[in-house]
């Protein structure tokens, strides 16, 4: 599958994953769901549910590591300047560095072109990232979280396995 057809997929996710509404319980809700589904399939990953403003749910799995959460802070970054998944991003830029354009006067210290950030789309902001995995298992991951939270089939939105 071509790149454009990923994106295309994935604006759909954007477009079909929006919650009726995201608090602390909500968060907790989709945070735990990542967690246990980490737990259960060994996923050394790290899972940062927040608004724009504050984090709402933490959890490190065994086998993160010290990078993790910094990577997990650069996605969010990036969802939050762009309102768009990381690895549309990632997509739409191709840029094998993990920068942006210099004109775009993103540090990478704070911004990286990363998957596993996901918009959290309703009245109101907020972002899923996770990180550990190859990113486009990381995007998997919050998506198949956002599909079952919203009762949607996984496999309606899921990327299709990444041709080698």
């Amino acid at each position: 599958m071509a790149a454009a057809d990923d994106i295309a997929l994935i604006k759909k996710q954007e477009a079909r994953l929006v919650l009726p509404a995201f608090d602390e319980a909500v968060a907790f809700e989709i945070g735990s769901a990542i967690r246990d589904r980490a737990l259960k399939e060994d996923l050394p990953i790290i899972v940062d549910v927040r608004t724009f403003d504050r984090p709402l749910f933490y959890a490190a799995m065994p086998g993160s590591n010290a990078s993790n959460p910094d990577w997990a802070r650069r996605k969010i970054n990036v969802v939050k300047r762009f309102l768009r998944s990381t690895y549309r991003m990632v997509l739409e830029q191709q840029r094998p560095d993990r920068t942006f354009k210099v004109g775009e006067g993103l540090d990478i210290a704070d911004y990286v072109l990363a998957g596993g950030g996901f918009p959290v789309t309703l009245k109101g902001a907020g972002v899923i990232a996770v990180s550990g995995l190859p990113e486009r298992q990381d995007h998997g991951v919050v998506v198949d979280a956002l599909c079952a939270h919203l009762g949607i089939d996984a496999k309606e939105l899921a990327l299709p396995p990444e041709e080698k």
